[in-house]
């Protein structure tokens, strides 16, 4: 079992790895135990492996093969430890969801039509980037944004600016997106934002709560599958979904 002590979690999981390279339990060329093993075996999520093993990968420890699984090409040598102290993607969005489905709420109470027509602009905005097969992700920042904004609140609207930025910042949410070629998911998730627009224009907190908490659900799981290298063999452990249904109660 993985303890925290004063790091974010994937740094304790990818300690842990770098232990086991530099201790010569593989050698460079080895494959790796699959993601599903070694979370098994430290008693923590997938997505903190899923972390850990980016976070290797940007040190040039290891070599991500799609389809095929994760490869040692160097062992530690000395200190490899970012200063930055970069935050995960999934921990991230695990951030997200919990203040962004709360602020939603909120928002459902203080929207005005003004708010609602900037949100039909930035979904119409999303979905051209989308028929163009544009990367310009605006639109859907920019919604989340307008939705802070709903609420009145300047502090939110600053949390939430403050998050995306990290986003931008981050080199492992950038590696992430470098895994995923396949973005038809992008449909799914303006879906998931009419949805929570609709929750909106009907002043309903609780639709509003649940349907942002659904989306941003929606992206980890997408982000989980499509960013898995491993066998076809090993399913994927996603997240508990009892945390939906605590959230939503």
């Amino acid at each position: 079992m993985i303890e925290a002590a004063g790091k974010r979690r994937y740094e304790e999981v990818a300690e842990a790895l770098r232990r086991e390279l530099a201790e010569g339990r593989y050698k460079v060329g080895d494959r790796m135990k699959p993601e599903r093993q070694i979370s098994d075996e430290m008693g923590v999520s997938r997505s903190l492996v899923r972390e850990a093993i980016i976070r290797l990968e940007i040190e040039g420890l290891v070599d991500v093969r799609k389809g095929s699984g994760t490869y040692v090409v160097r062992l530690p040598a000395g200190d490899t430890e970012d200063p930055r102290g970069d935050i995960g993607p999934f921990e991230l969005l695990q951030a997200r969801q919990v203040l962004e489905s709360s602020i939603a709420a909120f928002a459902a109470t203080t929207v005005t039509k003004a708010d609602i027509l900037r949100m039909r602009e930035a979904l119409d905005m999303e979905r051209r980037a989308i028929e163009e097969g544009s990367g310009d992700y605006s639109g859907d920042e920019l919604f989340h944004h307008l939705i802070a904004e709903a609420t009145q609140n300047s502090v939110l609207v600053d949390m939430i600016d403050e998050l995306w930025g990290k986003r931008e910042q981050s080199p492992m949410w950038e590696r992430l997106h470098a895994r995923i070629f396949d973005v038809s998911y992008r449909g799914r998730w303006l879906e998931d934002h009419q949805a929570i627009l609709t929750a909106l224009q009907c002043k309903d907190p609780r639709a509003a709560r649940q349907a942002m908490w659904q989306h941003l659900e929606n992206v980890r799981q997408t982000l989980m599958e499509l960013s898995d290298v491993d066998d076809p063999e090993f399913d994927g452990y996603l997240f508990d979904s009892g945390l939906v249904a605590a959230a939503v109660s």
